[in-house]
């Protein structure tokens, strides 16, 4: 029973994205939840970000790709989101509608940092709020000729006490498991390549109690 209660709070707090580490240069940041029921959200790759540089990254529950955007097309996201700022719309929360299932963050790290979580779908907006809905809308399906695979070079590994149905494995990865109790820990890619990653969880049993781990795919230069 102290398992499943552990495993709802973290099913729970997982469905708002976290916000994961600190990706060097981001300008944009949009985390959605995202993911088939028992996943855990927080642990996908964020779904949008672009860079100072230009450069973009479009993840999925755990897959990510990435490409480069020319000037003119920066510049049209830019624009929109100085017009976001200007009309006060940018405000810690912001609700779209009563469906509560569906949540964004998005980070605005360009020009004073703005960090904003949205509750509801963007389709019913109200009429106010619609630029930001519209926004948002757009980089959950954004798409681009250069996007391309990006196989992570590190992983994030976390774990809380909890129960998975099924059952689960032993603690083989090359870390203490105290440490990554403690806090999310790195992993190199190829130390972990028969491990679920992203929003999908592994179960495992270390020391006769039962716990939720999770892979969340770095991006380059990405803090845990």
């Amino acid at each position: 029973m102290r398992g499943a209660v552990t495993l709802l709070a973290l099913l729970v707090l997982g469905a708002l994205p976290s916000g994961g580490g600190e990706i060097p240069e981001a300008t944009l940041v949009l985390e959605a939840a995202v993911g088939l029921p028992g996943s855990i959200p927080a642990a996908a790759p964020p779904r949008f970000v672009l860079k100072r540089d230009r450069q973009v990254f479009v993840g999925g529950s755990s897959a990510v790709w990435v490409g480069q955007l020319d000037k003119d097309e920066v510049k049209a996201i830019e624009n929109r989101v100085k017009k976001l700022r200007k009309s006060g719309l940018l405000t810690p929360a912001v609700s779209f509608g009563d469906d509560t299932s569906k949540r964004h963050r998005l980070r605005l790290l360009k020009d004073g940092a703005l960090d904003v979580v949205i509750t509801g779908d963007p389709a019913t907006a109200p009429p106010a709020l619609r630029p930001l809905a519209s926004l948002v809308s757009d980089l959950l399906r954004f798409d681009h000729p250069t996007l391309h695979p990006l196989a992570p070079a590190e992983y994030a590994v976390a774990a809380r006490e909890g129960v998975l149905v099924g059952g689960c494995r032993q603690w083989l990865l090359p870390l203490p498991f105290e440490s990554v109790l403690a806090g999310p820990q790195r992993l190199p890619a190829d130390e972990a390549k028969r491990w679920p990653a992203g929003a999908d969880p592994a179960s495992v049993c270390h020391e006769g109690r039962r716990y939720v781990v999770t892979l969340r795919p770095l991006l380059p230069g990405e803090q845990p």
